[in-house]
């Protein structure tokens, strides 16, 4: 869903060239509330959803909150039934609005708002309206406000958006050689790609292996697990890690953990031991970006992030390739 938001930022400007400010954590804050980002659904290459997502048939009986009655307007096309309207997809649309702001934004030649690319693309036109100006936060109010005539629905989708806005935040790399900020950049760009054991390598994200030795699958994952990250970003200058966050230790100069985390810089690979002062017994890597903070592709469940350095408990120094 992360990936349908940042690509329908990209081309809104081709549908409302006016529109100014759209970003993804807009996108994120109006799906975390309208389907919580399609939590539970299997989302193809593609973008198509499924099973897909329907809302409560909007009949005036108060089910789910709904006092008013909607004719049919599709046929059942969108909303799988004829005999009434209810809202569909990620986005949480009713098929008459799809039909005014629905675009193809994965090439496939149909807009379908149960397609993540196309919902998200959808979306983005429709909170442009004629060409908002979104940095403005009245106006970002008043977007949010056409979605939903609801003033706590208002203030919950903002309050998403700040928290989204905040974890977006990208660390200062100023002060870095151009192939450092190289490595953090294309660490950077996997954000919110979900953790897979055994995924991932210099070529990009893969569907993981089996099973880790604590029983969480990968198989079906298709990401990155901490040392298939770095082997991914460090690849972008020609650095060839191996697969093992073990191994990766004994590439490049060592950071003893005695010096602290002080001792690291943006760039450094960060490890973290069971055994402090043995490095066979590292078990995690990281890559260090500057502010006691870290790249992370943590533990399965989660997704690659920016973490505190110390939110993992026995660190066990650096390694410094560039």
């Amino acid at each position: 869903m992360l990936a349908a938001y940042k690509k329908a930022v990209q081309q809104v400007g081709k549908h409302v060239p006016k529109c100014q400010g759209m970003r993804w954590p807009i996108l994120a804050g109006i799906a975390k509330v309208e389907s919580n980002h399609a939590v539970g659904r299997n989302i193809a290459d593609n973008g198509d959803i499924s099973p897909r997502i329907y809302g409560v048939l909007l009949n005036g009986s108060g089910a789910g909150g709904n006092t008013t009655s909607f004719p049919d307007t599709d046929g059942g096309k969108w909303d799988g039934t004829p005999t009434g309207e209810r809202a569909v997809g990620p986005f949480q649309f009713l098929p008459s609005t799809w039909e005014g702001v629905g675009q193809d934004a994965n090439g496939d030649k149909q807009a379908n708002p149960h397609n993540a690319d196309d919902a998200a693309l959808g979306a983005a036109i429709y909170l442009c309206g004629n060409g908002r100006n979104l940095t403005n936060r009245d106006q970002l109010k008043a977007a949010i406000l056409q979605y939903n005539r609801s003033h706590e629905y208002v203030s919950n989708v903002l309050g998403w958006i700040d928290q989204y806005t905040a974890a977006a935040k990208d660390p200062d790399l100023k002060n870095v050689s151009s192939k450092v900020r190289t490595v953090l950049d294309a660490a950077l760009s996997q954000r919110g790609v979900p953790y897979s054991w055994g995924g991932g390598n210099a070529k990009g994200k893969s569907t993981g292996i089996c099973c880790s030795p604590r029983g969480f699958s990968g198989e079906n994952i298709n990401g990155f697990d901490c040392s298939g990250l770095t082997q991914y970003a460090f690849a972008k200058v020609g650095i060839h890690l191996p697969r093992l966050a073990s191994a990766q230790a004994s590439v490049g100069k060592r950071i003893p953990a005695t010096l602290g985390t002080f001792a690291l810089k943006p760039g450094d690979l960060v490890f973290f031991a069971y055994v402090p002062g043995r490095d066979s017994s590292i078990h995690h890597v990281g890559i260090y970006v500057g502010s006691g903070q870290m790249i992370n592709a943590a533990r399965p469940n989660t997704v690659i992030r920016l973490d505190a350095v110390d939110a993992m408990d026995g660190y066990a120094g650096g390694a410094r390739l560039l």
